[in-house]
């Protein structure tokens, strides 16, 4: 019996070991970039030993009043952002419940597709059709102008008013359906049997959605609640990236885009980009921890 365990274990091990070796190249391995910030490195010189000079970008990270400032800035962006996205994360729960509540099988599927389907659209194409709709030339502004409404074109792209908002709608509208998709899975793993009994006790169709339904979806939607907590300053640059402009930085800049921009910066600042993504590397993992001791503390049950 032991054996035939043993050779079992080999077997699963052997099954998961790609999927561990794909972790391990492209997870592990590239932190190995993260010798670049004990070391002065100036491309296109080879790197060399020589300019080693310990935590010096760390320190400067915290003396030097100007990274200091942009530092501050970007993490009230980035925290800003994420805690408007983390604010409305019950929605992808609530559309996957009124989604489950469509009758008619096509329109559902319909729905359905047309809401995931913007989840594989990059984000260079949504800034074009951001673009179409909201630039000089574009409907928006065409059809205010037909309407007389104003005489001169508004450009929405430049203004940073309101600008966290606008990302995040932007975010939703793309991001929306797939991330109900788990939600979806969830509601089809209900035992039927609840709602019968629901129905036979005299339960209208908004009574079962609020005490069964809902109640079956809490555990999944806490834990993804406190995965977004633990990943609050990886909200990710490409959307950023493509809408940022001379006009926006100061509000839309946040700590992943800031790295980016330091390291492609002329002259680039590789060490001092490393370094700080060291540090953001860090806090996310303190976020995790805190989040994990929070649901422990909640749930009586561990995320990790």
């Amino acid at each position: 019996m032991g054996k035939a365990r043993k050779a079992q274990g080999y077997k699963e091990f052997l099954l998961i070991l790609p999927f561990i070796a794909l972790v391990a190249v492209f997870a592990y391995f590239p932190l190995y970039g993260w010798i670049y910030s004990f070391f002065d490195y100036q491309p296109p010189l080879p790197f060399s030993w020589d300019s080693f000079v310990g935590l010096k970008w760390f320190k400067l990270l915290f003396q030097n009043q100007s990274y200091v400032n942009q530092t501050l800035q970007v993490l009230r962006n980035t925290f800003a952002m994420s805690g408007i996205a983390l604010l409305f994360s019950w929605l992808p729960m609530f559309f996957a419940i009124l989604l489950n509540e469509l009758r008619n099988a096509p329109f559902k599927k319909f729905v359905q597709t047309a809401a995931t389907i913007p989840n594989f659209i990059s984000w260079v194409l949504v800034y074009s059709v951001a673009f179409l709709l909201m630039g000089n030339n574009g409907m928006i502004n065409s059809v205010l102008k037909d309407w007389g409404l104003i005489a001169r074109p508004i450009d929405f792209m430049k203004d940073s008013s309101h600008l966290w908002l606008k990302m995040w709608l932007w975010l939703t509208w793309k991001n929306l359906g797939w991330a109900a998709i788990m939600y979806v899975a969830a509601i089809s793993g209900i035992d039927e049997g609840m709602y019968e009994a629901a129905k036979i006790d005299g339960a209208a169709r908004w009574q079962c959605i609020w005490s069964i339904t809902i109640p079956s979806l809490l555990p999944t939607f806490f834990v993804l609640m406190l995965l977004n907590i633990s990943n609050m300053l990886n909200n990710g640059m490409e959307q950023y990236y493509v809408f940022q402009n001379s006009w926006n930085r100061e509000y839309i800049q946040v700590l992943d885009l800031y790295v980016y921009n330091l390291s492609t910066s002329k002259p680039p600042v590789y060490s001092i980009s490393t370094a700080l993504s060291m540090l953001k590397s860090v806090v996310s993992l303190a976020l995790l921890f805190a989040a994990n001791g929070l649901s422990i503390g909640v749930r009586r049950e561990s995320i990790l």
